[in-house]
């Protein structure tokens, strides 16, 4: 019987990826017709079964950038870069829909150790790190090895300090994976969907505005409260707004 069950479960598995493909591919032929909308209804499609990837996350905001849907595009965009941080593509593209934002917020400037931790955290995601600091791990005991059962001198000496090469950089890619799995659980990123949205300095709206936002910024949820988020900018800058009018990445 459990045999039975697991060759119709895969068999399942089978004809439910066949599915997504062709429509994942009906979209594309709907996409080159600039059928955009369209498109967009098919590849929803394919998320709706639980079909995550940055290929699927990319189309659709291509297809809501030349809707001029601004919140939308960018919102699929940052999905498309959360699975694929390295991709030159989607920050390019990224980077065409953050142009017609409204908001310009310049962020709190950085110390030089700060830029230098940013641009070394970014090559990699905390995962990333983790498996490089595995593979590190397993090189520099085979080295030491190689220079425990080594007879000659040369070759000892060579091992030894390839050894300890590697080992100083273990450490730095263990505290890498640690300091950037710990900012990847403390970032909660949304992107404001609403066209204009008031940011309140409490969470009512008879409270006073503390500045205005609009479609497509990047804002970060610091907590959340009945239907509001308290939001923080790259400025500095935080308030309220109603959990409406943003969608969490």
């Amino acid at each position: 019987m459990k045999k039975i069950l697991f060759i119709l479960a895969f068999l399942f598995s089978v004809i439910g990826f066949g599915q997504n493909d062709a429509l994942f591919e009906q979209g594309k032929g709907l996409y080159k017709s600039e059928q955009f909308q369209e498109a967009i209804t098919v590849w929803m499609k394919v998320l709706n079964n639980n079909v995550h990837s940055s290929e699927i996350y990319f189309n659709l905001g291509n297809a809501h950038y030349k809707l001029s849907n601004v919140g939308p595009s960018i919102y699929y965009y940052e999905k498309a870069l959360q699975l694929s941080p390295n991709d030159s593509e989607i920050k390019n593209n990224l980077a065409f829909a953050q142009n017609a934002t409204v908001d310009a917020i310049e962020p709190l400037p950085k110390t030089v150790f700060s830029k230098w931790y940013t641009t070394i955290a970014e090559i990699l995601s905390f995962d990333s790190w983790a498996m490089v600091s595995i593979v590190l791990s397993l090189s520099a005991i085979v080295l030491f090895l190689l220079y425990y059962f080594s007879y000659s001198e040369g070759k000892k000496r060579v091992f030894f300090v390839s050894s300890l090469g590697l080992f100083f950089v273990l450490l730095i890619s263990i505290a890498m994976s640690y300091t950037t799995y710990n900012e990847a659980m403390k970032k909660n990123p949304a992107i404001i969907f609403a066209e204009i949205s008031e940011i309140k300095s409490e969470p009512n709206l008879g409270s006073d505005a503390a500045f205005t936002l609009h479609e497509g910024t990047k804002v970060q949820i610091i907590s959340k409260e009945e239907d509001w988020a308290r939001i923080q900018l790259i400025d500095g800058k935080d308030g309220w707004i109603p959990l409406s009018d943003l969608k969490e990445l």
